[in-house]
């Protein structure tokens, strides 16, 4: 009897380190204002920086030419990725979190995440970089430490506490730092560690990609990185070793050494033997700020467009604000060197990493997030995914329904001209409509010959906003009252 229960133990175990192995490595690598014209191969005409790690990672992946962020800056990009649900249905109506709310976390200890989810099913979880979603610094007896010097945001002690930071929303460990005003305050796990000048910040984070995928490599428990860099976000540093490389500027020399990173941590999963166990979603959070990077002297000095062929950039409701590079690899499941124009938001991320390993997400969570996993497989895949609403850093809506796309916004909405305010005084209309497949470019408003498209797309998203969800299912709340139109804006 004792035999066979030693043998029935030993067939579970086995059984369990199969369906381990069975399960992928998952990783994202999401880069800071990365803009969809910076990569190479997306923008050959008008894209003058060099990337070779990126383009050669896309010739063996999937890549997605109307892929979007959830938002056109980061904050409320990064909640929507991690959640699987728009940013704008939690107190986050505009912009990102500063001051004060950037100590109170955005995402609700009880709302599940993407490492939580995988947690749950076996994954060690584990989150690099930028947090940019709120934590707090406290002392040892509980209270916050005042890190404001008048406006002026100073970095907190070593041996400071973060109790609500990301390994309290899923991840076993974390080393990284809150934002790029705080960027030289490291901090691990739930502690303060170190202060970093923020030029060695990009290869510190690279450093410990590399270094926890060798480590994670020599277990048989499927892991989940997600790597959010630093860069070209500013402060554009560049390192030494990369500062002058281009002859254009910083900026594209700190694109360049975002490229090299990313080469790196690919190049850690092939010389660790785990590549082709490992599903790779690279990305950015939004499009390039051109304030940032000088984007209209890059244009007519060196012929480089950051947003490529968009109307704007980081901020606006244009396309420029949230059209983002995204490629997935995942060798032998999904075709490589292939181009996908199927329409799709990061918000997809969580359902589709459910349903790579076999789970339905629960009907309150991941209300925003249809799983693409049939897009990967298949780039002809019949799918009945094709609403995205969109957000500008003012909080202005906008909602793509296939080929339209409707913006309730007379500008930008953002920082490109003409700003709201200033669209206003040029007796611009409040309503924009633009057929996104003969008007990539956002020229010709066409709102006025199709009040009935407007008044109905208008409804569509008005339903999405009430229901608490944009996928099927039990109706949920949003956190706060939210407002589409936003007309004193």
């Amino acid at each position: 009897m004792m035999r066979k229960f030693k043998l029935t133990v030993l067939l579970m175990l086995v059984l369990s380190s199969l369906s381990a192995q069975e399960k992928p490595n998952i990783v994202y690598i999401i880069c800071d204002d990365l803009g969809y014209g910076d990569v190479q191969f997306l923008n050959p005409e008008k894209g003058k920086i060099l990337t070779p790690k990126i383009d050669a990672f896309a010739k063996e992946s999937m890549s997605f030419t109307d892929a979007h962020s959830a938002s056109a800056v980061c904050t409320p990009s990064r909640y929507a990725i991690l959640t699987g649900r728009y940013a704008w249905r939690s107190r986050l109506q505009e912009g990102v979190l500063r001051g004060g709310d950037e100590f109170e976390p955005l995402i609700d200890e009880n709302r599940e995440t993407v490492p939580a989810m995988l947690r749950k099913e076996g994954y060690t979880t584990a989150a690099i970089g930028k947090w940019h979603l709120g934590f707090s610094f406290l002392d040892d007896d509980g209270e916050p430490y005042n890190l404001y010097e008048g406006k002026k945001l100073v970095d907190a002690p070593v041996g400071a506490n973060v109790p609500n930071g990301p390994v309290s929303r899923g991840f076993d460990s974390y080393v990284g730092f809150h934002h790029s005003a705080s960027m030289s305050t490291v901090i691990k796990d739930d502690k303060v560690i170190d202060h970093m000048l923020p030029v060695k910040m990009l290869q510190f984070l690279t450093d410990n990609a590399t270094n926890y995928i060798a480590k994670a490599s020599k277990s048989e428990t499927p892991f989940f990185m997600y790597l959010a860099l630093n860069s070209p976000h500013s402060p554009v540093v560049p390192s030494d070793a990369w500062k002058g490389k281009s002859g254009m500027g910083d900026y594209v020399d700190f694109v360049m050494e975002t490229d090299d990173a990313v080469g790196r941590v690919l190049k850690a999963l092939e010389e660790n033997g785990i590549a082709d166990n490992t599903i790779v979603f690279f990305t950015s959070d939004n499009g390039c700020s051109y304030p940032v990077a000088k984007g209209k002297k890059l244009e007519k000095e060196f012929g480089h467009y950051p947003s490529a062929d968009f109307r704007g950039s980081k901020s606006d409701i244009w396309e420029g604000g949230h059209r983002i590079p995204f490629v997935v690899r995942w060798p032998g499941k999904i075709e490589s060197n292939s181009i996908n124009d199927k329409l799709i938001c990061q918000t997809n991320l969580m359902a589709t990493c459910a349903e790579v390993i076999g789970l339905k997400v629960a009907k309150d969570k991941g209300v925003d997030s249809y799983s693409i996993l049939p897009m990967l497989k298949n780039k002809k895949a019949k799918t009945d995914y094709n609403l995205v609403v969109h957000h500008s850093i003012n909080g202005k809506f906008s909602i793509r329904n296939k080929k339209w796309k409707l913006e309730l916004t007379p500008g930008s909405g953002g920082w490109t001209d003409p700003r709201d305010p200033k669209a206003r005084k040029q007796n611009l209309p409040e309503i924009q409509l633009y057929n996104m497949k003969k008007d990539k470019e956002e020229t010709t408003n066409v709102y006025k010959k199709h009040p009935k498209l407007v008044k109905k797309m208008t409804a569509k998203l008005e339903k999405i906003v009430k229901n608490g969800r944009s996928t099927s299912g039990e109706l949920q709340q949003n956190d706060v009252m939210v407002d589409i139109f936003k007309t004193d804006k």
